[in-house]
């Protein structure tokens, strides 16, 4: 037995137990007579006490060899500790050792593997399963691994079937880049791995399983960000004989479920919001909804004197930043050059002081007078005591660049409270999205998405106009979950093929199992998928998701720990019928 306790729970109820534990050394106080370890397990922190006068002469010359990270197993008695730690539960005890063995010794650590390491990023990445000892990212895999414990438990007990999909299946055109395998069995053929289940949680649909749900692994071949894997996790989710509303009344109980069992917190209201109206409000379709500064148009107020640069704009568009009259000049401008960073892309800001006197001061005062001004007030909720910040330029490009503009400020503001969770629908998505590059339509999200039924005249005249029937579960500024109701009938399937370029061999080659079994009596569906990585990270109030994931890429896409991706052999690639170049 390496032990009959953890590391993490003896108390002084177990004083005078003799005891075994196991664990790795965290830090060694040798005082010559007398020798204090903390012993380390996935459980907690147990101090251990060698001394001349109680422990063998053998035992304490074996104590004193022990480094950092030795991996050891001790018997011993509990004790009542002298110099009591109120900050760990076992800090009213330690552990008299009387048998000492050591099972591994180990290398001085590359960084300290405490709470605040001395380790930087790709240090710990390198050596993750080091960095996995530290209790900040040991913490968020339990967390991560509680939170899919809640949501299996969730949808079992609302009848919903966990089925496994398979990893190897058939590329296709739309989406991100397809992460390809090729086969040795079939010369010069691939397998694709899914970037979702998509067609076969519809299948399983046809078959009559009604509910379905998935923690599953996804792949895409695209840039990296701090919040993107090149593999990474869904929660994927499909139901029959539903409507949009039946979709989100289950998913919503899941996500006030999750908020309630995870969090301690009750949300009653999950608000709905249409897709235009987050686009004008604030500028982006997954709006952070736990503050306000909502975008204010100006262009009726803003448009009739000689400034050019708004006379020429296609918006003109300003937020109201509370308290921020409090700004000093060259605060200001720091903020418009925050705006002109390539990352952000605006040429220029304008600006406009709200007095506590009820006057206006602004970069424009040439051009507006305070009846002007007060109307920019009037339409961007600004009090005095505020700045209003206004940006000008091509409506998409303006709104995107205010948007920025907004998460910037609230996060300097304190508004971004991690604590508080703010949930809302976004719906009435666009269902077709015009691609410059191409010069066609794409599916904005993928081409089983119905579209409205109302809106199907429009796909001939005007497909831009065309609405889904789509939505998105947005939580605290971050899209957490998206769906649709899906295409469940052939007719419907092959003209959103037609309308999104697929000539009819091409629409069969690709999708030809699908639009088969549609024929077999398909019956209406719909469904959904979560980011389980991204929800992870929100619900254990943060954003990036690389600590809650056991062994992640960096922003290179690279396992910098086991040195992938890397060369095969060449007898490899002859197999596999592949050359390079």
């Amino acid at each position: 037995m390496y032990r009959s306790h953890n590391c993490g729970e003896l108390t002084s109820s177990n004083i005078n137990n003799e005891v075994t534990l196991s664990g790795w050394v965290q830090k060694v106080r040798d005082k010559g007579f007398m020798i204090w370890v903390d012993l380390r397990d996935r459980y907690g922190i147990t101090q251990l006490i060698f001394d001349e006068e109680r422990t063998s002469k053998l035992i304490l010359d074996q104590a004193q060899k022990l480094g950092r990270e030795f991996v050891i197993q001790v018997k011993g008695n509990v004790i009542e500790r002298a110099s009591k730690n109120p900050n760990i539960p076992t800090g009213e005890i330690e552990i008299l050792v009387s048998e000492l063995t050591v099972l591994n010794e180990a290398l001085l650590p590359p960084f300290t593997i405490e709470d605040k390491t001395d380790g930087g990023e790709e240090l710990r990445m390198k050596y993750r399963y080091l960095d996995i000892r530290r209790n900040p990212v040991k913490e968020k895999l339990i967390f991560r691994a509680k939170v899919a414990h809640e949501v299996r438990n969730y949808l079992s007990k609302q009848d919903f079937i966990e089925v496994e999909t398979p990893y190897l299946i058939k590329s296709t055109p739309e989406g991100a880049r397809d992460f390809v395998v090729p086969s040795r069995m079939n010369e010069g053929q691939f397998y694709a791995l899914p970037q979702s289940p998509q067609t076969f949680k519809q299948l399983l649909m046809v078959g009559g399983l009604d509910k379905y749900f998935q923690i599953v692994k996804c792949f895409r071949d695209e840039d990296l960000r701090a919040d993107r894997q090149p593999e990474f996790t869904q929660i994927d989710c499909e139901m029959a004989f539903v409507e949009q509303e039946d979709i989100l009344d289950a998913f919503e109980g899941l996500t006030r479920h999750l908020l309630k069992e995870i969090n301690d917190v009750d949300v009653e209201k999950f608000p709905r919001m249409t897709f235009d109206d987050a686009m004008k409000k604030y500028g982006n379709d997954k709006p952070d909804i736990r503050f306000g500064m909502e975008f204010g148009e100006l262009n009726e107020v803003a448009q009739h004197k000689e400034f050019n640069v708004f006379n020429q704009a296609e918006l003109v568009v300003a937020i109201a930043v509370p308290g921020g009259n409090s700004y000093t000049r060259k605060e200001i401008d720091k903020l418009t050059d925050w705006v002109k960073r390539p990352q952000v892309g605006a040429l220029g800001m304008v600006y406009v002081r709200c007095n506590e006197d009820g006057t206006y001061k602004s970069s424009v005062d040439k051009f507006y007078d305070q009846e002007d001004l007060a109307k920019w007030a009037e339409a961007t909720g600004a009090k005095a005591g505020d700045l209003i910040c206004v940006l000008s330029g091509q409506t998409n490009k303006v709104r995107a660049q205010l948007s920025a503009l907004r998460m910037e400020l609230a996060e300097r503001l304190g508004l971004r409270n991690p604590k508080q969770f703010a949930p809302l629908w976004v719906v009435d998505f666009p269902l077709l999205e015009w691609d410059e590059e191409t010069e066609r339509f794409h599916a904005m999200h993928h081409p089983f998405t119905s579209p409205k039924p109302e809106d199907i005249k429009l796909l001939d005249s005007d497909p831009a106009k065309v609405r889904a029937n789509a939505y998105d579960l947005v939580l605290n500024g971050n899209e957490i979950g998206g769906g649709s109701i899906r295409i469940h009938d052939k007719t419907t399937q092959s003209l959103m093929f037609d309308h999104l370029g697929f000539t009819k061999e091409e629409a069969k080659e690709q999708f030809g199992f699908l639009m088969n079994a549609f024929e077999y009596g398909a019956p209406p569906h719909g469904g959904i998928a979560f980011g389980l990585d991204r929800l992870v990270a929100i619900l254990g109030g943060q954003e990036t998701i690389r600590d809650f994931i056991a062994f992640p890429k960096n922003n290179s896409g690279r396992d910098v720990m086991i040195d992938a991706p890397a060369p095969i052999d060449e007898s490899q690639l002859k197999e596999l019928n592949l050359k390079l170049r």
